[in-house]
């Protein structure tokens, strides 16, 4: 079953640390029990780090398309194959990208050993294909797995399962959509088992496995569950996520209930996960639109960053986020920047997201909290329009309320309510951070549902329309945009530069105020607000950016529809809110 796919006889202790263990792999990969229980891990420095960074990075750098998936479309998968020839990243340093983690308050972090072309970012003995063969010549695990020790950060490693470059394994590109004409499944297990022996006995011990690409067909169910169970024999602290196994839980289906797929961790992908104190789940998200480096890619903004981490502590979560280092080895210097940025708000905030849970007020439009001790901290990230933030009741007295934020906030607790209010002037734009000192341990507080304020916006309930709708699609019709949800949206088709929506008031109503939340979509460049009642449609206002949240008055008008008529747009526009208000 075992095939060495190179043998060029470079560091021969490994390989005949490698080729001993052969036996042992080749049982546990053809259905061998593992000889210890598995645990869960050493899951308390995991959620107490609350924040890390995924890279994803190889040859595929020197296209600008994504990792994995683009290998066969649109690039060739030759033509893809033979980028590593060419690698020679110059101006990789693995203490710089450390010291760029660590700088942006990141705990830990995760490298893409392995994607799903199959290319290994370290020297392997069972394969041609890594990167000693590529011009830099130099093993990125080793290096990056030193640098992370010497500066206190947790080494992790990804390592994808599906490998459509390797013989053995039955799918190939496109996307796995292809076949191979001679495969052997079983001598790809045992390859894996190999590499993952490798990497835990050179680079080790290895904080967290990540794996990726458990959805195809070749890998069943048990497969996944020998893997997981034989890992935690080589490193029983070792934390493995939750796709090791053929299914996996979402983040969001597993409160309150068991989890039957092996894994320590669940893990969400591209959005944040549901609020879960049962299971650890941590959501991985890219900083740029692409996993991989892009040129000229679009990037989130450090409020979407932020806010981001937020809601993600505030649901008993971590935030992976990803860069993309370019074709010389270095993190874009874009992107390190807005990472300095999240680390300059956790030098100030950072005992509000370390070491905390989530709660006991669940994440909402409002925003989020954590707590800790007798602290509970409550990051604001929608005021309402007008009026105090009012939140359910406490089962504990509050003794102290006060803003990390600035300002004074002002604050009344009741029996089934807590009423806190603060200057416009004094709300941060991206979160005011409140804290709630109680009359004892925050923890053993219950989670709290945390009720949609509406808004008193006047085209609540309203009949809305649009000039476009993604695909037709009725969860992201216009109506979405007047409903007080900011995590709803109306959303236009790909290629979309301009649009517009509007809603009908009804009776003629007069108004003065509009609030526009776009979210972290930042598309729109040039807008108007029109107004329309018998005599055609009226601007009462424009202007370019909208950002995350802006407010626009103008002097009062009668009408019976308002709309936003988007004039240009970067890609397709999309509202979370579209708020109308009186005098």
């Amino acid at each position: 079953m075992w095939r060495i796919v190179s043998t060029r006889g470079r560091r021969e202790a490994s390989v005949a640390a490698v080729l001993g263990a052969c036996l042992a792999l080749a049982c546990v990969a053809s259905g061998g029990e593992a000889d210890v229980p598995a645990g869960r891990g050493d899951l308390r420095w995991f959620t107490d780090a609350r924040f890390g960074m995924f890279i994803h990075w190889g040859p595929v750098s020197l296209k600008g398309t994504e990792i994995g998936w683009s290998r066969g479309a649109p690039v060739p998968a030759d033509v893809y194959d033979d980028l590593y020839r060419r690698f020679d990243p110059a101006c990789f340093d693995a203490e710089e990208w450390v010291m760029t983690a660590k700088t942006a308050g990141m705990k830990y972090m995760v490298i893409t050993a392995k994607h799903h072309d199959g290319f290994c970012l370290w020297d392997s003995a069972l394969t041609d294909y890594d990167i000693m063969t590529a011009p830099l010549g130099r093993d990125v695990l080793a290096e990056l797995s030193s640098a992370c020790r010497r500066q206190g950060i947790r080494f992790c490693v990804y390592y994808s399962i599906c490998d459509w470059h390797h013989p053995d394994y039955p799918t190939d590109s496109p996307g796995g959509r292809g076949r191979k004409p001679d495969p052997d499944m079983p001598a790809y297990v045992s390859y894996m088992y190999g590499q993952l022996e490798e990497i835990l006995a050179t680079y080790g011990p290895v904080g967290v496995l990540w794996f990726d690409g458990h959805w195809e067909e070749p890998w069943s169910p048990a497969h996944g569950e020998r893997l997981y169970h034989h890992l935690k024999t080589i490193q029983p602290d070792l934390i493995i996520n939750n796709r090791v196994g053929k299914r996996r839980s979402t983040g969001d289906d597993a409160a309150g209930g068991e989890i039957s797929v092996p894994g320590d961790f669940d893990t969400p992908e591209q959005r944040i996960g549901a609020f879960n104190r049962d299971r650890p789940w941590e959501t991985c998200m890219t900083l740029c639109r692409q996993w991989a480096w892009k040129p000229n890619d679009e990037m989130k903004s450090l409020t979407q960053c932020v806010q981001t981490l937020i809601r993600a502590a505030g649901g008993d979560g971590n935030l992976l986020l990803n860069v993309g280092p370019m074709p010389d080895g270095r993190i874009e210097p874009r992107q390190a920047q807005r990472l300095a940025e999240i680390g300059a708000w956790l030098g100030e905030y950072g005992r509000t997201i370390y070491g905390t849970r989530g709660g006991p007020f669940k994440p909402g439009p409002w925003g989020a909290s954590t707590c800790t001790d007798d602290s509970i901290f409550l990051f604001v990230t929608s005021w309402p329009d007008r009026g105090a933030l009012e939140l359910p009741g406490l089962e504990k007295k509050i003794i102290q309320i006060r803003s990390l934020s600035g300002g004074e906030v002002v604050g009344k607790q009741m029996d089934d309510a807590i009423m806190l209010s603060l200057a416009g002037a004094d709300r941060d734009a991206i979160a005011t951070i409140i804290e709630l000192n109680v009359d004892g341990r925050a923890i053993e507080i219950a989670p709290i549902d945390v009720p949609v304020q509406p808004s008193g916006s006047l085209g609540a309930g309203g009949i809305a329309n649009a000039s476009n709708v993604f695909r037709g699609m009725a969860e992201y019709g216009p109506d979405k945009a007047f409903d007080d949800d900011p995590d709803t949206r109306w959303a236009t088709d790909a290629g979309t530069r301009s649009a517009w929506l509007a809603i009908h008031l009804g009776a003629p109503r007069a108004i003065s105020r509009v609030v526009i939340i776009e979210g972290e979509w930042d598309r729109v460049r040039r807008y108007q607000v029109q107004v329309s009642s018998d005599e055609g449609w009226q601007t009462v206002a424009e202007g370019e950016q909208l950002g995350p949240r802006l407010e626009v008055s103008f002097d009062s008008v009668t009408c019976r529809q308002v709309r936003l008529n988007i004039l240009q747009a970067t890609e397709g526009p999309t509202i979370c809110e579209f708020r109308v208000f009186g005098d």
